[in-house]
């Protein structure tokens, strides 16, 4: 968010005094709203957005810089919090720690706006026991070419399978394009039990809906359908949570549905200028999410059954890394997603033929976590290109890397 030019908004939140800075700034030029109006958006919808992400660690995604900029992720808490931000250290396996965030009331949500936070990004962790997640977040990643009723019927499966192994899945659209459903558990099981369990249940997901489902891990061995993202639920990893802004020109809000909701509503029509009047009238569909805590047994026990998952084949170069089994040939590598873009749009122009050939999940546009914020690798997998059109593997178009000057990633 551009340098501040009206004066400084002081605003009593429940007995706390919370300085929201350039209030009058314009944040989303489309429907025309300013970094006070998301601080009222998410004062208007505290109890929900603090029932995902109160309590919780959480890193800070901060837009400085406005929309058009990538945000960069701040994991320790700025030095002059106020006395109504809480604090936890947590420890990744990196050896690396952080004292991260941890907001507690409605004058926390307004204080990280004001750092310029759209979305809130908690761990599935509460402060008080950082070892033991108390939930596991199934993400329904749609692959490109992928329409909605295909997420649906995916998310339906997945409630099914919750069911059968005697959890309550809750529902709510991403914010973009996908689902995600959020499964309150006893925190009685670690990091590595609840990522099993997750990546169990993407496997029973895949089983019983082939083609429409994915477990795959290797994004060009999909093809068009959904991946159920397992690996959200690894240690280190946060998801937007329930009533985030996202960084979408329509200020579109990762809203709670219900079950009867879901496969008529759309992401698109749950915006900041829509979601605080839903809250008003029906309230939150998620209020009873805490009281529907459950067992990982029966996922794990289904996990023992089905034995590891398959490992990809290895590489004949003594590194010991992965070897893609399709066609893949890396195109740039960048800083910023229209800088990836173009990259793209250059190589299309360059191989017409092959372009004209590639199906929409063919093209591999992927966010990297850096060491503080994203960088963007392009890639093309050939599969639909017939072996003797398919270009070969060429000098990037740009060549970006992000850990130029540091000695290893944070």
């Amino acid at each position: 968010m551009s340098p501040a030019k009206s004066p400084p908004e002081i605003l009593d939140v429940d007995g706390h005094e919370v300085r929201v800075t350039s209030p009058d700034r314009i944040v989303f030029a489309e429907p025309g709203l300013t970094k006070l109006d998301l601080v009222r958006y998410y004062l208007a919808v505290a109890e929900g957005a603090l029932r995902g992400a109160g309590g919780r660690p959480m890193v800070l995604k901060r837009f400085s810089k406005g929309l058009d900029q990538e945000p960069f992720f701040q994991k320790r808490v700025p030095e002059n919090h106020p006395d109504f931000i809480d604090t936890a250290t947590l420890r990744y396996a990196s050896g690396t720690s952080a004292e991260e965030t941890v907001i507690r009331d409605a004058a926390g949500l307004a204080w990280v706006v004001n750092l310029g936070c759209l979305d809130l990004n908690p761990h599935p962790v509460r402060a008080e026991d950082l070892d033991h997640p108390d939930e596991l977040r199934v993400d329904l990643d749609p692959m490109p070419g992928v329409d909605w009723s295909q997420i649906v019927d995916v998310a339906f499966i997945a409630r099914e399978v919750l069911d059968d192994h005697g959890l309550i899945g809750w529902p709510k659209t991403s914010g973009s394009r996908g689902l995600h459903i959020l499964v309150r558990l006893r925190p009685e099981w670690d990091f590595s039990d609840v990522r099993l369990a997750a990546e169990t249940l993407a496997r029973e997901v895949e089983s019983r809906a082939p083609g429409l489902a994915t477990a795959r891990w290797w994004k060009e061995e999909r093809g068009e359908s959904v991946f159920v993202d397992f690996n959200q639920n690894a240690k280190d990893r946060t998801v937007a949570s329930a009533y985030s802004i996202r960084a979408l020109p329509d200020a579109r809000v990762s809203t709670p549905l219900t079950w009867a909701e879901v496969r008529d509503r759309r992401p698109e029509e749950f915006t900041v200028l829509t979601v605080p009047e839903r809250f008003r009238s029906i309230g939150d569909p998620h209020a009873g999410i805490d009281d529907a805590a459950g067992s990982l047994d029966a996922l794990l026990a289904l996990a023992k059954e089905l034995g590891p998952a398959e490992k990809p084949p290895r590489g004949s170069d003594g590194s010991g890394r992965r070897a893609s089994t399709m066609p893949l040939i890396e195109v740039a590598r960048t800083k910023t997603k229209p800088e990836a873009l173009d990259a793209l749009e250059t190589w299309r122009q360059r191989h017409p033929e092959a372009a004209a050939d590639l199906h929409p999940a063919d093209v591999l546009v992927d966010g990297m976590r850096g060491s503080s914020s994203l960088w963007y690798r392009v890639r093309v997998n050939l599969q639909h290109v017939p072996d003797a059109a398919r270009p070969t593997q060429e000098e990037l178009i740009a060549d970006y890397d992000p850990w130029a000057g540091r000695s290893a990633p944070a």
